[in-house]
């Protein structure tokens, strides 16, 4: 076997062992979109557990602590395999966040045994369980950052953004069931419900941007108009600007409750279908790989010498020059050249790819970051953040990933300057 050969069937090698840590990592990303599912089944029943003091969701909520506590022990055993394997394809910022679930997991009882006593309000017990699905959802987009094929990266662009939009609406679905439980919302919930429903359009929108053809589709398809309307109506329930005094009994905020969960269901069957769809891809890239592996074991049959020793081998015969132009004007010779142009062009056209997915990725990053800052600087809510954000790049006619870079090299340059003030 000649060392081009060798070092072709390494490479196949890499590429399957490549796909291989993919594959796991997509099924790691299906157990943790089940045990965020749960979660969030368990946040929203315990926030009206909380504001009913005890008298609503009692038995519900215990029945979703008790899947949400088998859908992790499912989780903890795939993320194990992870860490076990210690394939350098295991990247390090992946395994930090995987490190850093480990221990809002670990703290996951604390904060059941204070909803059991009271010993936490709603809106305490609602930001724990954000904090926690948060660093899930960091998992999936550290997933899809560091994965190096085009058509699985999309993919799991598209499954965070719809897990993310997902989230925040469950988010909303624990504001709203606070507020109609409790009776009425103040304006610090309305505010709160409106920047949710802003937000989850914004990854919505993304998702639909990355999605497949048959995701997009069964997206328009997600949910009736009739829930829909229910929702949007008693969305403007709560957000109006006087006092808003619920019925005696508070059934509203069961009654949103069954709404806004009717919704999430069908999203999460889509991301279910999401997820199928990303392991069976893993799969079929890996059964090509070895299919072309298999093939390039087999050695060439017309010669038993490589093409390169054969033009060796007859140059004494015919000058090396002549024999160059036949090799490339013969049959062989076009088709060996086809083939490697066409490689060529597929390997560079899925580069171009993933480099545009990865672009996509990075901006959004730089936007969140010079988000936050505008945050802490402007004493804005992250709506008005990114409003802002978007107006000054258009009057600036930039880029908002652009824009985003400008006030991040800004805000080091001006803490260079407090640092030499200070000294």
């Amino acid at each position: 076997m000649s060392s081009a050969q060798q070092l072709l069937l390494t490479a196949l090698r890499c590429d399957i062992d490549n796909l291989d840590h993919l594959a796991t990592t997509s099924e790691i990303v299906g157990d943790i979109s089940h045990f965020i599912h749960r979660l969030q089944r368990e946040r929203g029943a315990s926030t009206i557990y909380l504001a009913s003091k005890g008298k609503r969701f009692s038995t519900r909520r215990k029945e979703y602590l008790k899947h949400s506590q088998e859908a992790e022990t499912v989780m903890r055993q795939r993320l194990e395999t992870l860490t076990e394997e210690a394939r350098p394809q295991a990247a390090a910022r992946l395994l930090r966040r995987i490190a850093a679930v480990w221990l809002a997991l670990d703290d996951l009882d604390t904060l059941r045994q204070a909803i059991d006593s009271f010993s936490i309000s709603p809106d305490a017990a609602t930001q724990a369980f954000n904090h926690l699905i948060s660093g899930l959802l960091a998992i999936v987009f550290e997933a899809a950052d560091t994965s190096a094929d085009p058509d699985i990266t999309r993919t799991l662009v598209a499954i965070f953004h719809l897990m993310q939009g997902k989230e925040l609406a469950g988010q909303e679905r624990a504001c709203g069931a606070f507020g109609f439980t409790h009776g009425h919302f103040d304006e610090a919930h309305r505010e709160l419900l409106n920047r949710l429903v802003h937000d989850q359009q914004r990854c919505f929108d993304t998702f639909v941007e990355f999605a497949s053809p048959e995701a997009q589709l069964a997206w328009q398809q997600v949910l009736s108009q009739q829930t829909l309307a229910g929702i949007n109506q008693l969305r403007e329930v709560a957000c109006q600007h006087a006092r808003q005094e619920t019925h005696a009994d508070n059934t509203l905020g069961e009654t949103w409750y069954e709404l806004t969960t009717l919704r999430i269901d069908n999203i999460k069957a889509i991301e279910d279908t999401l997820n199928t769809q990303l392991t069976a891809l893993c799969h079929r890239k890996i059964a090509h790989v070895r299919a072309t592996l298999e093939q390039a074991k087999i050695p060439p049959s017309q010669s038993p010498l490589p093409p390169c020793e054969q033009l060796l081998a007859l140059s004494d015969r015919q000058p090396l020059g002549d024999l160059t132009a036949s090799a490339l004007t013969s049959p062989l010779g076009r088709s060996l050249i086809e083939l490697a142009h066409a490689q060529s062009s597929h390997l560079q056209g899925l580069s171009d790819e993933l480099e545009n997915t990865r672009k996509a990725l990075r901006e959004r990053k730089l936007i969140e970051r010079a988000k936050g800052l505008i945050m802490a600087y402007q004493a804005m809510t992250e709506e008005e953040a990114y409003r802002f954000l978007r107006k000054t790049s258009m009057d600036q006619s930039k880029s908002m990933a652009d824009m985003a870079q400008s006030i991040l090299d800004l805000s080091v340059m001006l803490k260079h300057k407090e640092q030499k003030h200070t000294r």
